[in-house]
């Protein structure tokens, strides 16, 4: 008990180490949730002119067509790309100078990479919808747009919500690898720590349990909001 106590002051207590974790929790969190909004923003932009591409098979709209070949790309490169290299290549190659924000970076990068998946999960929820639910509402005069608003998306909201609530939780887990740009987060903090004490036992297992307790709080969110959806 005295040695553990020992290596418990040396890792956390002493010169405030434990600063680097609490930093790093503060940075996950503002880097996750920035990226979420952006992801989301992105994935329903992405989602819409996808679906609405799909629905529009053998349409002439050249502005259409080209759209859907930029999201398509757009798709088919991010996630066919691991999340680190699109981070180093947003902060080495995009964002070449020195002045720039490391956050800003991080949340472009997951942002950028949640937009993704993101709208890949959407376009699966509108697809869903009936597509007389689309004519029905085009027969009471609305325009496209005013229909997916008011009457596509809702329904797909309802429908994607359990999924986009999973999605933010990769994202919060997808943040461990800010690091590689020299950003803490919570692993780069437990990491600081271990290159300190040379003990890498007790700041790897705090920063395994902070993540696993984050990640059962929100999984226990998104479970009962599954049982609310599903009555």
């Amino acid at each position: 008990m005295e040695d553990l106590k020992l290596k418990f002051y040396t890792n956390f207590i002493a010169d405030m180490r434990w600063k680097y974790i609490t930093e790093g929790l503060s940075t996950t969190f503002i880097v996750t949730i920035c990226a979420a909004l952006i992801g989301v923003a992105l994935g329903f932009l992405v989602a819409v002119i996808r679906s609405t591409a799909d629905r529009n098979t053998g349409s002439k709209n050249i502005a259409l067509s080209i759209a859907d070949t930029i999201c398509r790309v757009y798709l088919t490169v991010i996630r066919g790309t691991p999340a680190m290299i699109q981070l180093l290549i947003m902060y080495y190659v995009i964002f070449t100078s020195p002045d720039i924000s490391k956050r800003l970076v991080a949340v472009l990068a997951f942002g950028i990479n949640s937009g993704a998946y993101v709208a890949e999960i959407v376009r699966s929820g509108i697809m869903s919808v009936d597509a007389g639910q689309l004519e029905a509402g085009r027969s009471l005069g609305l325009t496209y747009i005013q229909t997916m608003m008011h009457i596509i998306i809702p329904q797909a909201f309802r429908n994607i919500l359990p999924a986009l609530a999973n999605e933010f939780i990769t994202l919060l887990k997808e943040t461990s690898i800010c690091g590689y740009i020299a950003l803490t987060d919570i692993t780069h903090g437990a990491n600081v720590i271990r290159s300190q004490t040379y003990e890498p036992f007790m700041p790897l297992m705090a920063a395994a349990l902070i993540y696993l307790l984050i990640v059962s709080l929100l999984s226990m969110g998104v479970t009962r909001l599954e049982r609310k959806l599903s009555c």
